[in-house]
């Protein structure tokens, strides 16, 4: 989560001030890690002045990696600063899953992860069918919900609904210290004999 926070950060830095900047290419290839798991924003190749004024948006050609770009971008061309907190909302799902943003690999109705795991986002039984499984049960059960939570809004298709990367930020920051693990909160289920099963 270090590293995904830090990724939050410099992109709530880039969005806040008179001259707000508009990354435009956010994705996980495009964050780099120190050895501590300090992550910074990487290629600002994309990137792009943020409306100024009375502008709601900036008119732009699409461009971008297929999978992490927010729809009304694709459909638009119309450039905001919440184009960036979706495509947070894309990595902070691949983070959560450990899938890839579209993985022509898997079956057909997995191969975008949005509109694949978009169902999951909302329902609190099926959530953690989106969790990694490589992780076993090493993860802190509050922090899949408040993350799962974070993607849903994250991810809205109206992007007004859409939080601002600063209080994607506010909402991260604690997550860091959880220690809830799903591990300990498991039990396995009693035989009629009283053993435990395996």
């Amino acid at each position: 989560m270090k590293v995904v926070l830090g990724a939050a950060k410099g992109l709530a830095f880039l969005h806040v001030g008179p001259k707000p900047v508009i990354y435009r290419d956010f994705k996980t290839s495009n964050i780099l890690i120190d050895a501590e798991y300090n992550s910074k924003l990487s290629d600002f190749g994309l990137a792009k002045a943020g409306p100024q004024g009375d502008k709601t948006h900036v008119s732009t050609r699409v461009l971008g990696t297929y999978g992490y770009a927010a729809p009304e971008y694709v459909m638009t061309g119309h450039l905001t600063t919440k184009s960036d907190v979706y495509s947070f909302g894309v990595v902070l799902l691949e983070v959560l899953t450990g899938r890839r943003s579209v993985d022509k690999k898997r079956p057909p109705g997995e191969q975008n992860l949005v509109a694949w795991a978009r169902p999951y986002l909302s329902d609190r039984r099926r959530l953690y069918q989106l969790v990694d499984p490589r992780l076993g049960l090493n993860y802190s059960v509050r922090g899949v919900q408040k993350v799962a939570q974070i993607c849903h809004h994250c991810l809205n298709r109206d992007s007004k609904s859409r939080p601002m990367m600063d209080e994607v930020v506010k909402h991260l920051t604690p997550l860091q210290d959880l220690n809830d693990m799903a591990a300990v909160s498991y039990r396995p289920r009693s035989s009629p004999r009283g053993k435990a099963r395996r």
